[in-house]
């Protein structure tokens, strides 16, 4: 058997093992569990067995990428349009129930019922709505949810855009005021927000194609590339003060799920730590941002498209060097910028990133070491991972596979990750085994 037929193999046999799970467990917990039929929205707490725990809030990240995971489910093809109603009944009441009609934007939380417990204005929240309502009208049709995010990209524009120092301000107060220094975030810049921004404007670009969007999309890769990336070794790097020198990575008062800060609220390494996850994630958005300005102006030379091709490859290169488990499989947490490991247990998303990272570094570099990885991943998760039977992932686990949290769902850790890292690598290895 030659080396590409071994490979077409193992490529088939990954597709039908996520189809598998994709399409008689994971949409299926959610299918059935998060639509609240009471109040509108979504339902995201849900405990190891998949019974609702009865919290009472919903989170501005948790409507949001519901609406993106039902959204994208559709587009690929699943759901036999169940996955579009959930989306848009969802975008009804996060239009109703979130948004500030008063300063613009969208509120942090709400109870259940959807009255707002907390006006914050966090970028980290904005950024997923301008991503799962233009993703959602760009499937759907749906017009209301187009009208939002134009508006929410609108908005950030206005309130949040930095003139002088270039990126966006994150945390704000409900008038767009920032927010206070240190725990607060005021002073405050980072990787996540600035990737899932790029994110963002990618999924907008695509469904207006309007000239200034492609603009916006182009300047935030920009800005990654000379701010957020180490000047050496090109890996993300978490947070900047807002002339962008380099901040230590510390806990903000508002957090989306359980973090691993040590009591002080200070990272371990707070000075040089890079997630292999995030930069799975950034290569391979930052591909897709490539070619969704390519496919909407074939030849356009406004990006200069070889540079972006090659960091893609030299940041999913540190990841299969640095972040792969040779050992158990899976990647680790994170490590220093010049190689090495710092935190040797596993968080789901970063599975998942780097499953969707490394599978289009295959597709796109044709490199063998990188299908060699995602296959140390990808048994990772599906023999320690998911909780069978029950259908979701594990949220973390220590680096043999044994789970450390036991929830299937809260606030933060919900169904973006990982309905997106069943349909993308879905997607990506039936092209691969049709070239």
């Amino acid at each position: 058997m030659s080396n590409q037929d071994g490979a077409l193999r193992r490529c088939r046999a990954f597709a039908e093992e996520i189809e598998r799970h994709l399409t008689g467990e994971l949409l299926p917990f959610w299918m059935d569990r998060c639509p609240d039929t009471v109040n509108g929205g979504f339902i995201t707490h849900f405990d190891e067995h998949g019974a609702d725990t009865g919290e009472d809030e919903k989170s501005l990240i948790s409507q949001t990428r519901t609406i993106y995971s039902m959204s994208r489910a559709h587009e690929a093809g699943f759901g036999a349009g169940r996955c579009a109603e959930i989306a848009s009944a969802g975008v009804c009441f996060l239009i109703d129930r979130f948004w500030d009609p008063e300063h613009g934007g969208f509120f942090w939380m709400t109870d259940r019922a959807g009255r707002v417990t907390s006006k914050r204005k966090i970028m980290y929240g904005q950024s997923f709505a301008v991503y799962a309502l233009s993703t959602c009208a760009r499937v759907t049709g749906d017009e209301r949810a187009r009208d939002y995010a134009l508006r929410t990209y609108e908005t950030i524009h206005a309130e949040a855009a930095d003139a002088f120092y270039g990126g966006y301000y994150e945390m704000f107060e409900d008038d767009w005021t920032l927010s206070p220094a240190g725990a607060g975030g005021g002073d405050r810049k980072t990787l996540d927000v600035h990737m899932h921004l790029m994110e963002a404007f990618t999924s907008l670009y695509r469904l207006t194609g309007s000239d200034s969007h492609r603009r916006k999309l182009i300047e935030i890769i920009e800005i990654i590339d000379a701010r957020v990336l180490h000047p050496e070794f090109r890996t993300g790097i978490p947070q900047f003060y807002r002339d962008w020198t380099v901040a230590p990575q510390i806990k903000f008062d508002v957090v989306w799920g359980w973090d691993r800060f040590s009591e002080n609220g200070v990272k371990e390494h707070p000075d040089d730590n890079t997630s292999a996850g995030h930069n799975a994630e950034f290569a391979w958005l930052l591909l897709l941002a490539l070619d969704t300005l390519e496919a909407d102006a074939p030849g356009r030379s406004d990006i200069d498209a070889e540079h972006y091709l090659d960091l893609a490859a030299r940041v999913l290169d540190h990841v299969v060097e640095n972040g792969v488990d040779r050992e158990f499989g899976g990647v680790y947490v994170e490590g220093p910028h010049s190689g090495g490991v710092y935190d040797r247990e596993k968080e789901f998303w970063q599975q998942a990133e780097a499953m969707i990272g490394l599978l289009e570094g295959y597709r796109r570099f044709e490199r063998e070491a990188y299908l060699d990885a995602y296959e140390l991943v990808h048994r990772f998760v599906f023999d320690h991972g998911i909780n069978h039977g029950v259908g979701e992932w594990w949220p973390l686990m220590r680096r043999d596979g044994e789970p450390i949290w036991r929830h299937m769902s809260h606030a933060w850790k919900v169904n973006y990750h990982t309905i997106r890292c069943a349909v993308e690598c879905l997607e990506r290895l039936r092209d691969i085994c049709r070239a």
